[in-house]
């Protein structure tokens, strides 16, 4: 079963990091959150990728064109250039990496990847957000549902630390809980090849145009996921996650 990321947005609230790289791309710990989010579906037995690019594609393009190269010990023949790398890389993906236009809109990148897509059912999430949510659940869920399309329910960490009253003056607060205002669109979601005849243009929104179109048509299903998730769409969420990381507590880290 192959999975899609989107990864050919502009990233543009995350300028200080996203000048010279597109936002999939920039590092928690030293690795892309696209790594993350690829090391997720792994961990549940999904490893063929179909990575939708846009701006700067080409530095995704040279990450994985290089990763089997710079993962781990090299030895160079300074002589002819020749390069043998000693180590075996851990991860057996299969990677495709596909233009799908600087300027498209989600579901037009979606429509792109048509010709890798009409074989069967497809797993889809965005470029920028990691979560714990168990994909052979999700898998489960959708097809026990029988519906086109299933999204992924999550409550967003609230902006502001939370307090709850006691006794008299007794206050127990807590800083930034998982349980944002409402259920939102997680990414992480699945699929049927049906979905694509929704899409006729570049300019076709998967959120606006298929998910709505589809939620109309009650072919859409919400699977919810009360634990972790989080977006990387601020510095503040960015330096977040990485202090997760170097914590050595990272609510997302699925693999071993």
């Amino acid at each position: 079963m192959k999975v899609v990321i989107l990864a050919g947005g502009l990233g543009t609230r995350l300028a200080e990091e996203t000048d010279t790289r597109p936002k999939p791309m920039v590092e928690v710990g030293d690795r892309p959150v696209l790594w993350h989010i690829m090391k997720h579906y792994e961990a549940f037995g999904f490893g063929e990728f179909c990575v939708a690019l846009g701006y700067k594609g080409e530095v995704v393009k040279r990450y994985f064109h290089d990763y089997a190269l710079l993962a781990g010990t090299m030895t160079v023949q300074l002589a002819d250039g020749k390069v043998t790398p000693t180590d075996r890389v851990a991860e057996e993906w299969t990677v495709h990496l596909v233009d799908t236009g600087r300027d498209t809109n989600t579901g037009g990148r979606v429509g792109r990847l048509r010709p890798w897509l009409e074989e069967g059912t497809f797993m889809l999430t965005y470029g920028d957000g990691v979560s714990n949510v168990d994909l052979g659940r999700l898998l489960e869920f959708h097809r026990s549902h029988g519906k086109i399309a299933t999204i992924t329910a999550v409550r967003p960490p609230a902006r502001f630390g939370e307090m709850v009253f006691g006794e008299g003056d007794a206050v127990r607060f807590t800083e930034k809980p998982q349980m944002g205002e409402g259920w939102i669109n997680g990414g992480f979601m699945v699929f049927e090849p049906a979905m694509l005849d929704l899409i006729s243009a570049d300019d076709v929104s998967l959120e606006a145009d298929v998910l709505e179109g589809l939620s109309r048509e009650g072919e859409l299903v919400a699977y919810r996921h009360g634990e972790f998730w989080q977006c990387v769409d601020t510095l503040r969420e960015l330096r977040a996650l990485r202090s997760m990381w170097d914590s050595g507590v990272a609510p997302w880290v699925t693999w071993q």
